[in-house]
């Protein structure tokens, strides 16, 4: 099959093409390199650097390329940043999917797989979530990525299009090749593990009275690795059947609380890793994990490396031999340690859940969404 990867120099667009190279497939990545990085293209990968919105080049790279799919991993994905700046989302998740839409009609290319967002939910009335439940999302970063699974639905309608999005909380790990690596970092895994390797001073954990076993509250993860694996039979799949929009959750059905992520990288890395206990927000609701059943069953998904420490392990170890992350990228300079913030995530916040963020230690903390991918 040959691939064009949208999105496919950042953190899950990377690893998914180092999983489609590796089944033999030809791959094509498209981006602009505003938060990926050059360095994480496979050099098997023809890299083609380019905006979303500049539909005639998409266009031309999937005729030259001769493009059977697509997978669909471009989008800003910063919660608080939607909130601040609306425009910004729709013209980058909405607008700029429409145009990668029109290119691959323009061109005959009807495959396409998105990699899309639980935050399309909002708040479950139930949990684990399943696929047909209530999707009402409460912040832009969700609403667009929702709006934009719509277009993908008339699309299939109107032009035969077989398209699937596949919808997951948060992505953690790494592969040897590539991991995460973001500024601002908002992720709750990587920041956790900031505090191991001593670049922060300890994690702030928001309430440990709600209704779970421990106290804090639960989120869904899946490893990177993982993600790839259902990104390849997600594509395998729309090789057959009729035009239509399938959507599929991918996630533990269980999740982890914030407390066993912390326990579980004080014991992969050896590291203390201060915890603090602060008072909980107003909002996080006590679990968010997402109902992978159909995806199993239709699409034959089984994730392998999704145990809470192998996950740890994997960016623990990367991270160590990428310890100023990707060698193009500019990381922001800080006068002393800071403090990490981890909690649940605000009501505003569920794209990933256990939010986290950085602040200066002896400041107030100030919050940041959890990223998607």
């Amino acid at each position: 099959m040959r691939i064009l990867v949208v999105g496919g120099a950042g953190y899950v667009g990377s690893t998914s093409v180092e999983t489609f190279v590796a089944a033999g497939h030809a791959v094509t990545v498209y981006d602009n390199l505003s938060t990926g990085h050059r360095e994480s293209v496979l050099p098997a990968a023809r890299l083609v650097i380019g905006e979303i919105h500049d539909t005639p080049l998409l266009e031309r790279v999937l005729r030259e390329e001769r493009i059977e799919a697509v997978l669909h991993c471009a989008a800003r994905s910063l919660v608080g940043e939607s909130m601040a700046d609306p425009a910004l989302y729709y013209h980058a998740n909405v607008a700029g999917g429409v145009s990668l839409l029109d290119a691959m009609k323009r061109a005959g290319v009807d495959r396409l797989v998105y990699s899309s967002t639980a935050a399309v939910y909002g708040e479950p009335r139930r949990v684990p979530i399943a696929e047909a439940d209530r999707t009402q999302p409460i912040n832009p970063y969700g609403e667009t990525k929702l709006a934009f699974e719509g277009a993908m639905r008339w699309f299939a309608a109107a032009h035969d299009f077989r398209a699937i999005s596949l919808r997951y909380f948060n992505v953690a790990g790494a592969t040897e090749r590539n991991g995460e690596d973001h500024e601002p970092e908002t992720h709750l895994v990587p920041l956790v593990l900031r505090v191991a390797a001593g670049e922060a001073s300890h994690v702030q954990i928001f309430g440990q009275d709600y209704p779970t076993p421990d106290g804090t509250c639960i989120r869904d993860f899946i490893h990177v690795r993982d993600l790839g694996n259902a990104h390849l039979l997600a594509l395998e799949a729309t090789g057959e059947g009729d035009p239509s929009l399938e959507v599929y959750n991918l996630g533990s059905a269980a999740g982890f609380s914030v407390r066993e992520v912390v326990e579980a990288a004080r014991r992969v890395t050896g590291r203390a890793i201060p915890a603090r206990v602060v008072k909980r927000r107003s909002g996080d609701p006590p679990v968010l994990v997402a109902s992978s059943r159909r995806a199993r069953r239709e699409l034959g998904w089984q994730p392998q490396h999704s145990k809470l420490d192998e996950m740890l392990g994997d960016a623990w170890t990367w991270r160590a031999s990428h310890p100023d992350g990707y060698r193009d990228g500019v990381r922001a300079e800080s006068d002393g340690r800071a403090a990490v913030a981890v909690g649940a995530g605000e009501a505003a916040e569920q794209n990933g859940g256990g939010q986290a963020a950085l602040s200066q230690t002896g400041t107030s903390s100030t919050p940041a969404a959890i990223e998607n991918a």
